[in-house]
């Protein structure tokens, strides 16, 4: 008897069994961490670098450019937290892959990976290689690091004839 952890959903129950070549994942695991390892996390240094490109601080009296880059602020930081997340998520799938092949590698073709085993790896997996955590980005509309108190006042916009 299955046990219930490994049954499929019920709305699953006509799919079948979900079958994996134990070899395949493991060729899987090993093209999945040297893509991240070769190819995605020495470019985040790049990607730091121009997310951390200083914007000028603007004038209060532009209400929308204030407004514009507090959102592009906020934008910019949600997606450098996201390619941040996205390289070690990607590496620790890559390694639990590796954890669930090694596990059944000698196991016969009929042998089943429980649910509780991928979870297990997943848990267990660590991936250390993408420099945690992502940068923090300086906000051009709040306090600078040289006046922690509140903004530089900005020069009054001026209109050239």
């Amino acid at each position: 008897m299955i046990p219930e952890e490994d049954r499929p959903a019920s709305w699953m129950s006509s799919y079948g069994a979900i079958e994996a070549d134990i070899r395949r994942m493991r060729e899987f695991a090993d093209k999945l961490d040297a893509e991240v390892r070769r190819n995605y996390t020495p470019h985040l240094s790049y990607i730091a670098d121009d997310m951390q490109v200083p914007v000028p601080n603007p004038a209060d009296a532009f209400f929308e450019l204030v407004s514009f880059l507090q959102a592009h602020h906020e934008t910019q930081q949600a997606a450098t937290n996201m390619i941040w997340a996205a390289g070690g998520h990607t590496g620790r799938l890559a390694e639990a892959a590796g954890r669930v092949a090694d596990r059944y590698r000698e196991a016969d073709a009929f042998a089943a990976a429980r649910v509780t085993d991928v979870e297990g790896a997943l848990t267990q997996a660590r991936f250390t290689d993408v420099p945690s955590p992502a940068p923090h980005l300086a906000d051009p509309t709040g306090p600078t690091p040289s006046d922690p108190i509140g903004p530089t006042p900005s020069a009054p916009v001026v209109v050239q004839p």
